[in-house]
C-alpha cells in the first residue's frame, strides 16, 4: 500500500488494472493487494490513521460508519457525493473514488468544522461512539442541499431544511442522549428553525437577542477546508481497467455483451461462486459466508445504470440506486400523464423513502432489492409497490433475454447467479379513457401502505400494501372501473397480488356491504405461512389498509339506507388520513420530527465552575473522531484476533469442537478452551461479589451462549468466520432436562440464595391491611422480558503480552479492577502482573461491568498462552447473544384497597430469572423492593426467589430491578382504577407518601422532611404540563376520532440509590496544569466533565489571581489498576459524585499544603498568581500529589431522588402505531454538578426507558438461545420515536447538606419514568376498547386488560381489537336506517 499526501499538482492516475486507486480524505491511496469480499470499513480501521468510522453492527443498520463517498460523473462533469454505510461497502467498489470521514471535516490541531463544535455546544455527544456516523450523515445532506437551486440562506446558515436535517440521521441510532439534542445540533444549520426553539446550549442563554446568537454560533460556510474530491482523481476515468487480484478477480464490464461473456465463462464449472455486485447491502441482512472466485461490478453498463423514458413507461436500470429513483420520479417532469399518474409517482417515491435509510438507499439498487426478493423471499417494500402499478421487469439468462411482469418474476423459481435483471419498467398510468379521451367523471386513486416499529431507519414492515384503483361518482355512489391490489412482507415467500378480491370489485358500486365482503376475501388471500410472527396481527393489517382505501368511497347513506351520496374527493377523511403508514400523508415529509422542546435549568455559582452547564470533555474530538477507544488503539506487531465460539444448547455435553478444514486459509492460529488455562490458574471469566462465573464450558454446557471455546486468527474477520462456521458436537445422553422457566425452577428447587442482610424488610401487616381493604384483587399476573443494553460499542480488549510475565490490558469495561482479579486468577499470576487500563468506553448501561470481564479475560489467556498480542472486537450477533441482558421476571400479586382508591396491604410473588449464574442478581430483591415502596401501600409483604435456569446469566442493566418494580407499580394502579372505575391519576396521588409514610417505608434514606420534593413536582407538573385541560381536549379528540385514540398518564419515581467508596488522585505539574486520576469510567456519562469542574473549584480555594479558567488546565486521565486501585463499579448513578468527593479531599489536601508558601510569597510580592505559586512549590520540594479514598458516612450512603413526568400518546387503532406527543419531566437534581450533563442523562435514560416500554423484543427460541440478534430484529428507540414535544425541567431542590456539594444523581431514575408513556398507551387502548364494546353491542367492558411489555403494534393492535374494522362494519350494516349524518371513517 502507498500512501501520498495530496498535492495541488499531483500526477493523473492511471489505474493499470492490478490496483485500487482512491483517496480519504485527500490523502491518495494506491491498493495493489486485497480481498475483494474486504468494506471500506475494514480498509478505513486497519491501513489507514482514520478511526473515526465506527463497526456498531456490520449491518447497515446503526449508522456508526457512515462516510461520504464522492465519485466524478465524467459525462456530466460533476461530482456526485452521498452517505454510505462502509461495513457494507466493498472496498474494490470505491477505485477512483473520494471517501471523507469526521477527521476529514476537521480536528483538534487544524480545528474543528462548525459540526463538530454545534455538537459539542449542543451536548449532542455523551459516549461519542455514534458521534461520528451522525456528523456525516448531517454533512451529506448539508453538501447535497447547497448544490440544489434554492434560495441562498443568510450567512452562517445551509440551504438545508430542519426536516430534512433531522431525516438526515434518521437511520442513525444513539443509546445515549435521547436524539432531543443531536436533532437540536442538525438543525442548527437550517435557516427555516428559529433558533429560541433550540435547546440548551453553550452558545447563548435562552432569552439573547437573535444577533447575539448568531455571533456566538459556529460559522458554517459551505465547502470550505474540506477536500471532496482531489483532482487527480478525476484521471482514473480515463483508464479505469478491471481488476486481478491475487486468487479473485473483480470484473467492471461496460457492455452487457461483456456480462454475458463473464457470466458463461466457465458455466459448467459449478464450482465458481460469482457475486453480482451494486452496493452490496444486502450483506446487512444475508450474511453470506461463502467464498466468491468472482465479482462483477454492474455499476458501469449503461442500460443497467440508467433512467429513460419513453411515451409509455419508465424504465429504470437494475444497477440504479433507491436513493436516484426516488429523486427522478419526484421531478416535475418525469411524466407527461395527468396529474393522477403523476401522484402516484410522487407516492411510490414517498414509500421509497420509508425504506431502509439514506446511506442504505444511497448505494441499494432497486433491482437488487427485487432481486432479494425473488431469490431469496426477502419483504420488499418495491416489489408490493411496484407489482400494484402492473411494473415488468426485463431479465437475462443464460439462455435468452425475455420480459415478465413483475408478478411472474416473483413467482419463478429463485434465479441462479449468471441471470441478471436489466431494468425495471413503470407504466404511466391515466384514469380510464372514453375513446381518446380520459373520462371526466374518472379518477385514478393509488396509496401505499407499511406498519413497521419505525416511521423511518430501518425497520422491515410487519405487512406492507399497495393499492391502484380507476373510480368513478355516479349519483349512487362510487363505481370500481378497475382495481389492482399488492400485499407483501406478510410471511409469505413474495408480494402478491388479491386476484380474487380484485375480481369481486370490478364494476361494483361501493357500499358497507360490499366493503364487508372484499375485507372477507382479503383475509382468504393474505395467509402467512406457518411460523410467521404475529400473523393474525398481520393479517388484520391487510384488512385495516383496504378498509383504510375504500372507506372514504363508501358512504353510509347510500350504503345503508340508499340515499344519494354526500360527494367524493378522492381525498381520506382527517381521521385516517393522518395515519402515518400511508405514505399518501405528506405530513411526515413536510414537518419536523420533533415539533420542539424545552429545557429549564437551574445553574447555581455558588461553588463556581461545578454547577455550569459546561460542554462534555472530550466532546469535540469525539466528533471528529479522535477520540480513543479500545478498538481504535493500533494493532501491536503480530497481533491476533479472537472470537468466541459459544453454545447453542441449554445443557449438552461438548464432545469436541470442529473447524471447518478451509479455516487455514483464513489464518487460524489457535483454538482456546478451558483446557488451555495454565497450571496454577483457573476456569474463571468474571466474578462478582456472589461468586464467580467459567470463563468456558468445560465438558458440560449449561446455556445457550455460554462460551466453549476462543477461535485466534490474523484477523477479526478471519476468526468472525471460523467461529461462525465451527461445528460443535454434542450429547445430552443421560442428562436431565434443562431448567427453562421459572415455573421449572421453583419445581426444582433451583435458586441462587440471597444474603440475609440484602432481602428487603417487609413493612407493616399485610393481614391487617387486607382485612382493613373495601375491594381486594386476590390475584393477578404480570410477566416481564428482558432487555439488550445495546451499547453502540461491543464487547472490546486487547491484551499485550509485557516483561516478567505481566500482561497489559486495554478493556471497555465498567470495573477495571474486577477484570485485574479474574485475569490474574485464570493466568495464575499475581495481581501487579496484570494492569488493566480503560480510558473511555462507547456505551455501557451496566453491560461493561460483569459481563466485560470474560472478554477481556479470554484474550489475556490466549495472548499469555501464544506469547503474541490478541484483540477481539464482538460482532453484534455474538454480543446480543452472550451479554445476558435485563433480568426476566414472573409476579403475582394480591393486593387490597379503600373505594377511593387508597391501598391497605400488597403482596408480590416474585420469581426472578436469574439465568445460569448468580452475577449480581441477589441484589435484585432489594433493587424491586425500593422501587415498589415509590406509593405507600400501607402494608407490603413479599416472597422473592432469584431462580437459576439455564438461560444466559442476567446482569445489571439500567436500573435493575427497579425498571421492573416501577411497571409493577403502575400496572397496580392502573389494576386499582379499573376495578373502581375511576381515574387512575386520582389512584395515583392518593397513595403517594406524606412524609411520615415515606419514612416508615425508607428509613434513614428518606433524610429530612424539606427534602421531600415529590408531592410539590407532582402538583408543579401537573400545572406546567396544563394536565387538566389536556384531559378535556383528549376526551373531546377522543369522542371525534373513530380511528386515532389518545391517553395521558402522569407517573412519578422514588428511587433509592446507595454511593460506593471511589479513590482518586490530583497531581499538579510544573506549569500548574493538573493530572486527575479517579476510580470512576467514563462512559458518556460526563463524569470526567464533573470531575474537571470539581478539581478546579476545590483548587481555586486557595484564593491565587489565574484560578479564574482553572477548569482549562485539568485534565482527567485513563483508568490503571496499577496507578489508582480500589476503583471499583461505575455503576448505579452515584460514580460521578463520588468521584468528585474524591478529587476535592484531594484538591482539599493539596490546599492546605500550598497554603503556607501561598501566605509567605503573599507577604513578600503581594497577590500570588497561580502558575508562579505552583512553579515556587516545586523549587520548594512541596508534595503536588495527593490521593484519597472517599467512604460515604452511614447518613449519605443511602438517598432518595425523585421526578413525575406526563406523557401523551396516540395510537392508531387500525395498525397499533404508537406516537408519543408529549412528554414533560421534572426532576429534582439537588444542585446540579453540571445541569446540561444531567439533563442529558434524564432525556437519554428516559428514551431507554421507552425502548423496554415500547419497542425492545429480546427473544430467545425454545432452547433460550437469543434470536433478536442484530439491528433488523432489534429495534431500540430512534429519532422518530421519540416525544414530538420532549421538556424537561431540573429542579434545583437547594442544599442538601449529605449531598456531594448538594448534587443529586441522574443517570438512572429518570429511566423509570418512561412508564408514563405506557401507562398513556394503555389509557389510549382503554378507549379504544370501550368503542369496540359499543360496535359489538356489549354492555360490559374488560377494563382490566393487561397491555404488554414492551407494548410492540401486535400487541397495542391486539388489545384494540383485530377484528375492531369488522366489527364496525358489521354495527353499520345491521344499524336501524337513522344514521343520516355518518360516513364510515368519520
Amino acid at each position: 500500500m502507498e500512501k501520498n499526501e495530496p498535492k495541488s499538482s499531483a500526477p493523473e492516475v492511471t489505474g493499470n488494472g492490478s490496483s485500487l486507486v482512491f483517496a480519504v480524505n485527500g490523502e491518495k491511496f494506491e491498493v495493489a493487494k486485497v480481498d475483494p469480499s474486504s468494506t471500506l470499513l475494514e480498509f478505513l480501521r486497519t491501513n489507514t490513521r482514520f478511526k473515526s468510522a465506527k463497526l456498531g453492527c456490520g449491518e447497515g443498520g446503526c449508522g456508526a460508519c457512515v462516510v461520504m463517498l464522492s465519485k466524478y460523473n465524467p459525462v456530466l462533469d460533476q461530482v456526485e457525493d452521498f452517505s454510505v454505510s462502509s461495513c457494507l461497502t466493498l472496498l474494490c467498489s470505491v477505485n477512483g473514488c473520494s471517501i471523507t470521514t469526521s477527521e476529514g471535516l476537521g480536528n483538534n490541531k487544524d480545528g474543528f468544522h462548525p459540526i463538530h463544535q454545534r455538537f459539542a455546544g449542543f451536548h449532542a455527544s455523551q459516549c461519542g461512539f455514534c458521534t461520528p456516523g451522525m456528523c456525516m450523515s448531517l454533512f451529506s445532506a448539508l453538501t447535497n442541499a447547497e448544490k440544489t437551486n434554492r434560495p441562498e440562506p443568510p450567512p452562517g446558515f445551509s440551504k438545508l431544511t430542519a426536516s430534512e436535517a433531522e431525516k438526515a440521521i434518521a437511520g442513525n441510532l444513539c443509546r445515549c442522549t435521547g436524539y432531543r439534542p443531536i436533532a437540536d445540533a442538525c438543525k442548527s444549520f437550517t435557516a427555516d428553525i428559529d433558533l429560541e426553539d433550540l435547546g440548551i446550549n453553550s452558545f447563548w442563554r435562552k432569552g439573547e437577542p437573535k444577533e447575539v446568537k448568531l455571533r456566538r454560533l459556529p460559522l458554517y460556510t459551505p465547502n470550505v477546508k474540506v477536500s471532496r474530491y482531489p483532482e487527480y482523481l478525476k484521471g482514473w476515468f480515463k483508464s479505469a481497467k478491471n481488476l486481478d487480484l491475487e486468487n479473485y478477480s473483480w470484473y467492471n464490464p461496460t457492455t452487457l455483451e461483456d456480462l454475458k461473456s463473464l457470466l458463461n465463462t466457465n458455466v459448467n464449472d459449478d464450482s465458481v461462486q460469482i457475486k453480482l455486485v451494486v452496493g452490496n447491502t444486502g450483506m446487512g441482512y444475508y450474511k453470506e459466508l461463502e467464498l466468491y472466485e468472482r465479482f462483477i461490478d454492474l455499476r458501469f453498463i449503461p442500460e443497467l445504470s440508467i433512467i429513460r423514458r419513453n411515451h409509455k413507461e419508465i424504465q429504470i436500470g437494475a444497477a440504479v440506486t433507491i436513493s436516484r429513483v426516488i429523486a427522478f420520479l419526484r421531478e416535475d417532469d418525469t411524466v407527461n400523464s395527468s396529474s393522477d399518474g403523476k401522484q402516484v409517482f410522487q407516492k411510490i417515491a414517498d414509500h421509497m423513502e420509508k425504506i431502509a435509510s439514506g446511506f442504505i438507499r444511497n448505494s441499494a439498487s432497486i433491482g437488487g432489492n427485487l432481486v432479494m426478493a425473488q431469490r431469496k423471499n426477502f419483504p420488499s417494500d418495491i416489489a408490493t409497490i411496484l407489482l400494484a402499478v402492473g411494473s415488468t421487469v426485463t431479465i437475462t439468462t443464460s439462455h435468452k433475454q425475455e420480459s415478465l411482469t413483475l408478478e411472474e418474476f416473483l413467482a419463478r423459481p429463485p434465479m441462479d447467479s449468471r441471470s441478471v435483471l436489466l431494468s425495471v419498467h413503470i407504466p404511466f398510468l391515466d384514469p380510464k379513457r372514453k375513446g381518446n379521451s380520459i373520462a371526466s367523471d374518472s379518477q385514478l386513486v393509488f396509496a401505499t401502505y407499511r406498519a413497521a416499529p419505525r416511521q423511518l431507519g430501518n425497520a422491515l414492515p410487519y405487512l406492507n400494501a399497495a393499492f391502484l384503483a380507476d373510480v368513478s361518482h355516479h349519483a349512487k355512489g362510487v363505481l370500481i372501473n378497475e382495481v389492482q391490489l399488492a400485499f407483501g412482507a406478510y410471511g409469505a415467500k413474495h408480494a402478491i397480488r388479491a386476484r380474487k378480491v380484485e375480481e369481486y370489485l370490478l364494476g361494483k358500486m361501493l357500499t358497507a356491504s360490499v366493503l364487508c365482503e372484499a375485507l372477507k376475501l382479503v383475509k382468504v388471500a393474505v395467509i402467512p405461512e406457518f411460523g410467521t410472527s404475529h400473523a393474525a396481527y398481520r393479517k388484520s393489517l391487510a384488512v385495516s389498509f383496504l378498509f383504510q382505501f375504500l372507506s372514504p368511497f363508501v358512504n353510509v347513506d347510500s350504503a345503508i339506507c340508499g340515499g344519494s351520496s354526500n360527494g367524493f374527493t378522492g381525498s381520506l377523511p382527517e381521521d385516517i388520513s393522518r395515519n402515518p403508514s400511508d405514505s399518501s400523508d405528506s405530513q411526515l415529509a413536510n414537518s419536523t420530527l420533533l415539533s420542539s422542546g424545552k429545557q429549564e435549568v437551574k445553574s447555581s455559582r455558588d461553588y463556581y465552575p461545578v454547577g455550569e452547564p459546561m460542554i462534555k470533555f472530550g466532546a469535540a474530538i469525539q466528533a471528529s473522531g479522535e477520540a480513543v477507544y479500545v478498538d481504535d488503539i493500533p494493532s501491536p506487531p503480530s497481533c491476533l484476533h479472537g472470537a468466541f465460539i459459544y453454545s447453542t444448547k441449554p445443557l449438552a455435553r461438548v464432545k469436541g469442537v470442529d473447524l471447518n478444514s478451509n479455516n487455514q486459509l483464513h489464518g487460524v492460529s489457535a483454538l482456546i478452551s478451558h483446557k488451555d488455562i495454565p497450571e496454577g490458574g483457573e476456569n474463571i471469566g468474571s466474578k462478582a461479589m456472589f461468586g464467580g462465573e467459567p470463563l468456558f464450558a468445560d465438558e458440560i454446557t449449561r446455556c445457550a451462549g455460554e462460551r466453549i471455546a476462543f477461535v485466534v486468527a490474523e484477523t477479526q474477520k478471519s476468526a468472525d468466520i471460523a467461529a461462525n462456521s465451527a461445528l460443535v458436537n454434542y450429547d445430552t445422553e443421560n442428562l436431565d432436562p434443562p431448567i427453562l422457566t421459572v415455573e421449572e425452577a421453583v419445581e426444582k428447587s433451583s435458586f441462587f440464595e440471597v444474603p440475609p442482610p440484602l432481602y428487603p424488610k417487609q413493612v407493616g401487616d399485610f393481614s391487617k391491611g387486607m382485612a382493613e381493604a373495601d375491594h381486594k384483587i386476590l390475584t393477578a399476573e404480570i410477566k416481564l422480558g428482558s432487555q439488550y443494553y445495546f451499547y453502540m460499542e461491543t464487547q472490546t480488549a486487547l491484551a499485550v503480552p509485557d516483561e516478567d510475565n505481566c500482561m497489559v490490558v486495554y478493556s471497555s469495561i465498567q470495573n477495571p479492577e474486577y477484570a485485574q482479579s479474574v485475569i490474574a486468577k485464570c493466568l495464575g499470576i499475581p495481581e501487579h502482573n496484570v494492569r488493566v487500563i480503560t480510558r473511555r468506553v462507547g456505551g455501557g448501561f451496566g453491560g461493561k461491568a460483569i459481563r466485560a470481564m470474560p472478554v477481556a479475560t479470554a484474550c489475556a489467556l490466549a495472548a499469555h498462552k501464544l506469547c503474541r498480542p490478541v484483540r477481539i472486537y464482538l460482532n453484534r450477533k455474538t454480543d446480543m447473544i452472550t451479554s445476558g441482558g435485563r433480568h426476566p421476571m414472573k409476579i403475582t400479586y394480591s393486593v387490597g384497597f379503600k373505594s377511593n382508591g387508597k391501598v391497605t396491604a400488597l403482596h408480590l410473588d416474585i420469581l426472578i430469572n436469574a439465568g445460569i449464574s448468580a452475577d449480581i442478581s441477589p441484589i435484585m430483591p432489594s433493587n424491586m423492593i425500593g422501587a415498589l415502596k415509590r406509593y405507600n401501600w400501607g402494608a407490603l409483604s413479599f416472597d422473592i426467589k432469584v431462580c437459576k435456569t439455564n438461560h444466559s446469566s442476567k446482569s445489571a442493566m439500567r436500573g435493575p430491578g427497579e425498571v421492573q418494580a416501577s411497571f409493577i407499580a403502575e400496572a397496580i394502579m392502573e389494576h386499582i382504577a379499573s376495578v373502581l372505575s375511576v381515574e387512575v391519576d386520582s389512584v395515583r396521588n392518593i397513595n403517594l407518601h406524606a412524609f411520615e409514610s415515606l419514612n416508615v417505608f425508607y428509613g434513614e434514606s428518606a433524610g429530612e422532611a424539606p427534602e421531600y420534593t415529590l408531592t410539590d413536582m407532582w402538583d408543579k407538573v401537573g400545572g406546567s404540563s396544563c394536565l387538566v385541560q389536556r384531559k378535556e381536549m383528549i376526551e373531546q379528540f377522543n369522542r371525534s376520532n373513530k380511528w386515532r385514540k389518545r391517553g395521558i398518564s402522569r407517573v412519578p419515581v422514588v428511587y433509592d440509590v446507595m454511593v460506593r467508596p471511589t479513590p482518586g488522585k490530583v497531581s499538579i505539574l510544573w506549569d500548574g496544569s493538573i493530572v486527575v486520576e479517579v476510580g470512576g469510567i467514563e462512559l458518556g456519562q460526563g463524569l470526567w466533565t464533573k470531575v474537571k469542574q470539581m478539581t478546579a473549584y476545590a483548587l481555586s480555594s486557595i484564593g491565587c489571581n489565574g484560578t479564574e479558567n482553572l477548569v482549562e488546565k485539568v485534565r482527567v486521565v485513563q483508568s490503571d489498576t496499577l496507578s489508582l486501585v480500589q476503583g471499583g463499579f461505575t455503576a448505579g448513578s452515584t460514580t460521578s459524585e463520588s468521584s468528585c468527593e474524591a478529587v476535592r479531599l484531594c484538591c482539599m489536601i493539596l490546599v492546605e499544603r500550598l497554603a503556607p508558601l501561598k501566605s509567605k510569597l503573599q507577604e513578600q510580592m503581594g497577590p500570588v498568581n497561580w502558575d508562579v505559586l505552583i512553579l515556587q512549590a516545586h523549587y520548594q520540594d512541596v508534595n503536588l500529589a495527593a490521593n484519597s479514598y472517599y467512604v460515604p458516612g452511614s447518613s449519605s450512603i443511602h438517598y432518595l431522588n425523585y421526578g413525575v413526568a406526563v406523557s401523551e400518546v396516540e395510537i392508531n387503532v387500525l395498525t397499533g402505531e404508537t406516537k408519543i406527543l408529549q412528554a414533560d419531566i421534572i426532576y429534582d437534581s439537588g444542585q446540579s454538578l453540571n445541569p446540561a450533563v444531567d439533563l442529558g442523562q434524564i432525556e437519554g435514560a428516559f428514551v431507554q426507558g421507552i425502548g423496554f416500554f415500547m419497542l425492545e423484543e429480546y427473544l430467545i427460541n425454545e432452547d433460550g438461545l437469543t434470536i433478536s440478534d442484530g439491528t433488523w430484529t432489534y429495534k431500540i428507540p430512534t429519532i422518530d420515536t421519540i416525544p414530538m414535544q420532549f421538556n424537561v425541567e431540573l429542579l434545583n431542590s437547594g442544599h442538601h447538606t449529605e449531598r456531594v456539594l448538594s448534587s443529586k444523581a441522574s443517570g438512572e431514575p429518570p429511566l423509570l419514568l418512561a412508564a408514563s408513556v405506557h401507562c398513556a398507551t394503555r389509557a389510549a387502548i382503554k378507549e379504544a376498547r370501550k368503542q369496540l364494546n359499543t360496535w359489538s353491542r356489549l354492555d360490559g367492558l374488560d377494563s382490566a386488560f393487561q397491555l404488554d411489555v414492551p407494548a410492540i403494534l401486535p400487541v397495542v393492535k391486539s388489545l384494540c381489537g383485530l377484528d375492531s374494522v369488522e366489527r364496525y362494519l358489521e354495527s353499520l350494516v345491521t344499524d336501524d336506517n337513522n344514521n343520516d349524518n355518518n360516513t364510515i371513517a368519520s
